[in-house]
């Protein structure tokens, strides 16, 4: 096993506490914009870099209603997302069980 395996798109931590925490909701759940921020820990410039990463590459999606002061930003995770966590947490078990 190499670090190779690992999706480097969910190794950054940042990212990959954006994913599990997603990933913690039933599926097809989402969170909003502001509660995932806060429960991240990251300004709102941060989260939106990471998030339209994780967006291009299929791992979650946004959906934004209203507009002006009443909009609402929500993040959930797509299918493809919970795939490349799943292959993601198994490739780490393979890398550590060798310990």
């Amino acid at each position: 096993m190499t670090t190779d395996e690992l999706d480097p798109l969910i190794h950054v931590p940042t990212r990959l506490k954006i994913v599990a925490t997603l990933a913690a909701l039933p599926d097809g759940d989402a969170l909003s914009f502001t509660r995932l921020q806060d429960m991240i820990g990251l300004t709102p410039g941060n989260l939106l870099i990471h998030l339209r990463k994780l967006e291009d590459a299929g791992y979650l999606a946004s959906e934004k209603t209203g507009n002006g002061a009443a909009s609402r930003t929500t993040v959930t995770l797509t299918r493809q997302g919970r795939t490349a966590l799943e292959s993601y947490t198994a490739a780490l078990r393979d890398l550590l069980g060798g310990l």
